[in-house]
Order: C-alpha cells, then structure tokens, then sequence
C-alpha cells in the first residue's frame, strides 16, 4: 500500500469516525431535548384544557355522548395530540377530534405516564381535577416523536451524502500536495550518478523530512569515506604486494645467472623468505576482510584453550627464529563475546605473530592474563615514538625494517572495535613491548 493511499484512508475513516461519533452524540442530545420540549407541551395543554373546564368554557356533558375538545395548539404539533377527558368515576366525559376511544391512561394522579393503546405507545400527562371531579389527559404517540428525530438527523445525513465525496477528493489532493516534498526528494535520488555522493541540494524541506534528509547526508558521507578507504587499501596492497614480487623477481634472476652454488643458495633463500612474506601478507588481507564482515554470534571463550591453541599454530615460525613462546592463561579462565569468537582468535594471533617478528633471537614471548585484560609481551624494539598515533594504521609498520607488512594491529583493534572491546599498546619503560586486548564487560 502506498503512503499516499494510507494516508488518505486514515483521514478518510478519522473523519468518518468523527462524523459519525457527532451524528449519533446529536441524535442523543435532541433526543433528550425534544422528550423534555414536548413534555412541556404535554403539561402545558393538560394544564390549560383543566383551566377552561374550570372557568366552564368548555361545557361538561352529562350521561350520554361527550363533548368536543377545542385543543388550541402552537404550530402543526397540535395536531398530533389527543385530548381525553374522564370522571373519577370512570366515565369518558369529553376528548378531542381523532383521539383513540379507550382511555390514555390508567394512571392516578397528576403527572407523566406511558401506555400502549390499540398497539401505539403514547406519552400521557394527566391533571387531576378534584374540583370537578375528573382527570385530563393529554398525550402523543412516540411514533411522532421519533419522526422528528429522525428528521433532524436526515438533515445531517443528506449533506454527508453531498459533502463527503468532496471530501475525499480534497483529502486524497491535500495529502498528494503534502507529500510533494517526498517525491521531488525521491526524483532528486534517482537522478543522482552513483559516483555522487555528496550532500543533497540546499533548499527548505519539511521538518518532518529533516531527520532523512541528515541520515542521508550522514549515510553518503560515511559510503564516501568507506570509498575512499577502499580505494587508498588497494593501491596499499598493491604497492605491498609488488614490492616482494619485484624481488622474487630478481632473486629469480640471480638465482639464474649465479655463478656459484652459495650465491644460487642465497637467492633461493631470499625467496623463500619473499614467499613467506607475500604469503603472510595475503593471509592477513583475507583475515582483515574476515574480521570487518564477521557477524554477531555472542558466546563464552576459553582463554586457556585459545592461547594453547595460538601458540601451537605459531610454534613453527617461533622455532624457526630462535623465539620460545609461553602460555600463562590459566586452564578454565573464559570470557563473555558480544560477537564471533574468531575475532578474538585474529586479535590475538596477530599480536603473538608480530610479537614473535620483532623478538631477537632467544628472547620469550609471553601471554598472560590480568583481570578483564590478555597480556602479549615481547623483547623487541617496541614502538617508536613517532608511530605510536599511527601504528594501528594499515600497511603502517611498528618497528623499522622486518618482515612485516602493517596489517597485524590494524587487524587486531578492528577486530576488538567488533567485539565492544579495545586494544591497548602501553609506552614500555625498558626493552620490549606490551600490547593488551581488553575484552568486554559481561
């Protein structure tokens, strides 16, 4: 369903609800004003036919035929009441033109009273006037009074028949002119190149249509950025990756032409050692995309585990420098994951990769861990200073020279931002570097 005929049916039934809610509140409301109006009437006409009787202007018959009732009235309403006038004793003395042969009423007293007579339903007051000894009795069918009813709200209803086919059209106009901002915004979209992607044009928009109008703004900007980025990490990559091409290359040749065996041997050894580097590299740019599109899976890690673990898969490459790896995590200690587990896994391993990189020969890489904290220590260099504000950056390398190509720490505080966490690397007062993945409270 569009928004425009949505619209136009919840207006369309407010105000039908609404209309109708009056009908019957007006319906109610004469109602209760006609009953007491007649009422009024009713009293008023018993009251003055008793008062002729008492100054005798209308004669009281004797046994026999009774009289004629002069019933002045006010307008065509008269002509809808019945006069009947009876003794106490129970004989009809006098009653109007057209009034019903049996009585009103058989109520005593004055005063109001209903009665069905020949299967109508009349409204009756009677005066009882002692004086004279009889009972005057004034009513009407409620039949007429329901016609009047019945009256005054067709008058409401035939307009509604007129007016509401009008109704509908301004509504169903008024609320396309309203939502013209919508569709000019929508036209403007969709005349868009995909490469734009700045803000939209300038020029007065609803308040209801401002806080779109921002998230899109905001949302081009962002895909703008992201675009950027992505283009800035390809040509990275690229660079980084021809840089160790370009010497397998060479080292290709070398091993070619070499004119002794050592030479050949050195060569084939500086690719080997490119290999390894491109294949590192490769490996940690698939790990980098893993990490950015993971998705939310919250659960429980074993830290003892995934340490062991981690140290296990990096034993090779810690033996074949020289660097011995240590576990102190505790067997049992875990910790609540407000998303995937391998991105915890990727955080970790590549602080303990980067730490074996940068660790001389002999020295001991240690993962710990304190409170909320997981501890990666190492003897290298550490970060120089100048890096530090830059070295979570990609392709941005820690230490000088090495093997690295600037991804590990870019993957491992991508991959704590996912997980709610943070990754810290303290300023080391001595030799080494400590870096600490703060995992997220529970």
């Amino acid at each position: 369903m569009s928004l425009r005929l949505r619209l136009f049916l919840i207006l369309a039934l407010a105000t039908g609800g609404i209309w109708f809610s009056a009908v019957l509140w007006i319906e109610h409301s004469t109602r209760a004003q006609v009953q007491q109006v007649l009422d009024a009437r009713l009293a008023e006409a018993a009251r003055m036919v008793s008062s002729l009787l008492s100054d005798r202007r209308i004669a009281m018959a004797g046994e026999g035929a009774p009289v004629a009732i002069p019933l002045d009235a006010h307008g065509d309403y008269a002509h809808q009441l019945s006069c009947q006038i009876w003794s106490l004793q129970g004989s009809l003395v006098g009653q109007s033109e057209g009034a019903p042969q049996a009585q009103l009423s058989a109520a005593h007293g004055t005063g109001y009273s209903e009665s069905t007579v020949d299967g109508e339903t009349w409204r009756v007051y009677t005066v009882e006037n002692t004086t004279l000894g009889v009972r005057v009795m004034v009513g009407d069918s409620l039949a007429v009074r329901d016609k009047l009813v019945s009256g005054v709200i067709e008058g409401l209803l035939l307009p509604l028949a007129v007016i509401l086919p009008l109704l509908a059209a301004a509504i169903w106009v008024s609320v396309g002119r309203g939502l013209a901002p919508m569709h000019r915004l929508a036209e403007a979209l969709r005349l868009r190149s995909p490469g734009d992607l700045g803000p939209l044009p300038a020029g007065p928009v609803p308040a209801e249509m401002r806080p779109m109008r921002a998230a899109l703004d905001g949302l081009f900007g962002r895909l703008a950025k992201a675009r950027e980025a992505e283009r800035d990490f390809t040509a990275f990559a690229a660079h980084e990756l021809k840089t160790p091409l370009a010497g397998l290359r060479t080292q290709a040749q070398i091993a070619r032409i070499a004119p002794d065996e050592a030479t050949r041997a050195r060569a084939l050894q500086n690719i080997e050692r490119s290999v390894d580097r491109t294949d590192r590299m490769v490996r940690q740019l698939l790990e980098l995309s893993a990490v950015e599109s993971a998705g939310e899976a919250p659960g429980h890690a074993d830290l003892g585990c995934l340490s062991e673990e981690i140290c296990a898969d990096l034993a090779p490459l810690a033996e074949a420098r020289g660097v011995l790896l240590r576990s102190d995590v505790p067997q049992g200690a875990s910790a609540p994951l407000r998303a995937s587990g391998f991105l915890l896994h990727a955080a970790l391993r590549n602080l303990v990769e980067n730490a074996v990189q940068a660790s001389p020969e002999g020295a001991t890489v240690r993962i710990s861990l304190q409170g909320g904290v997981l501890r990666v220590e190492d003897a290298g260099p550490g970060i120089p200073p100048e890096l530090r504000a830059r070295v979570c950056e990609r392709f941005v390398r820690g230490t000088a020279g090495g093997d690295g190509s600037g991804l590990g720490l870019a993957i491992a505080a991508a991959a704590m931002e996912r997980l709610g966490g943070a990754l810290e690397l303290p300023q080391s007062t001595g030799q080494g570097q400590r870096a600490e993945l703060h995992l997220p409270p529970a």
